[in-house]
This record gives structure tokens, sequence and C-alpha cells, in this order.
């Protein structure tokens, strides 16, 4: 079996793809020929998602290390969105 399938090949293959990625094999779903999702080995999804909330954590420590934020404001940092800023009134 190929590396990749496309999502009508997912479909059909479910439980077979499912069983592979219980044994260690990662298969990527296509549509129109376009990687567009993975079937991972969970322990492999889990190493993800930890290596992710440790590079969070390691960015809001070196950011509170160089000012003191509020939690809003540091939380749209991390995940990019622009701050709201506040105007004085004249």
């Amino acid at each position: 079996m190929n590396d990749a399938v496309s999502i009508r090949e997912a479909r059909a293959q479910l439980a077979t793809l499912i069983n592979r990625a219980e044994a260690g094999d990662a298969t990527v779903i296509t549509r129109n020929g376009a990687p567009v999702a993975a079937l991972v080995p969970i322990h492999e999804y889990e190493a993800l998602e930890d290596a992710a909330d440790a590079l969070l954590a390691r960015e809001a420590v070196a950011h509170l290390r160089d000012e003191t934020v509020s939690m809003g404001e540091l939380l749209a940092d991390l995940f990019g969105e622009e701050k709201g800023r506040e105007t004085a009134a004249t």
C-alpha cells in the first residue's frame, strides 16, 4: 500500500489504515492529488502536541522575561492575533 491515499480510498480502507497506524505507519490523505491530512500513530500525535505545548511555554517564559504583559496580550502574541490598542480620549 502507498503512503498516500485519496479521500475516497481512505473511506474505503479506513479500518486497514487505522490498523497500519496502530502498527506505526503514517498515511497521508490527499484531495485532488494534494496532501490535506495525515493518519498517524497516536504516540506521534501526542508527541507533536507535547512539543507544541513546550514551545508555547518557552515562548511565554521568554516573553515574560522581556516585559510584564497581561495574559490577554501574551495569548494574542503567542497565537498571532493582533493586540487591541487603547486610544486616549480627547
